[in-house]
């Protein structure tokens, strides 16, 4: 397991946005823990060039035992991990080092448990998926101030499709199944998931 790396080299050239806050921070390391490889890695490299030194856990476990090797200032959290909950590695950053901020990912069926993740120490939660600015400024906000909303923000119908796809994977790709949880049509599902994905 890796720590966290150097910074990427754009961001040592100075490529950090004047006057963003990350420049007020000395330490800017960023745990992300998520076991979705491809979005891990496309958000490591975007946290890089933000000015971040990122380290990458792919399970609790992982990210637990990052937290106790290195607490880190920032953390990204999956909700969902493929051996537990990320709650535990939050609840662990925050007995290792009560002033990071850690930020949950998470479904858009898991609103309400990222609300009790909150109250159990991270700092803000975020509906997957998240891109890079949407985190950063989540990160960055001062206690009690809401980041600025994103510039292009995913459509009412991008949403409700992402959420469609979300509990169809996790049904096995089971049409039946998944019209059933969603209390739907199946012929109406079926149409759906022959679209492309709405804007």
């Amino acid at each position: 397991m890796t720590q966290y790396g150097t910074l990427s080299p754009e961001a040592s050239a100075g490529t950090i946005p004047e006057g963003d806050a990350l420049l007020n921070h000395a330490d800017r390391s960023l745990l992300i823990v998520d076991d979705d490889k491809p979005f891990s890695t496309r958000l490591a490299r975007a946290m890089e060039a933000r000015g971040y030194r990122v380290h990458v856990a792919e399970s609790v476990a992982e990210g637990v035992s990052a937290v106790d090797a290195q607490p880190p200032a920032f953390a990204v959290i999956d909700m969902r991990l493929g051996d537990g909950n990320g709650l535990d590695v939050i609840a662990r950053l925050k007995e290792r080092r009560p002033e990071a901020r850690g930020v949950i990912l998470t479904g858009y069926g898991n609103i309400a448990t990222a609300v009790t993740a909150v109250k159990l120490g991270a700092f803000d939660y975020l509906a997957k998926p998240a891109d890079a600015d949407e985190i950063h400024g989540t990160l960055m906000a001062e206690p009690g101030e809401r980041a600025d909303p994103p510039e292009n923000p995913m459509s009412a119908d991008r949403v409700r499709w992402e959420h469609i796809q979300r509990v169809y994977e996790l049904c096995g790709r089971n049409v039946s199944e998944t019209a059933r949880r969603l209390n739907m049509h199946r012929r109406t599902l079926q149409r759906i998931l022959a679209k492309r994905a709405p804007r």
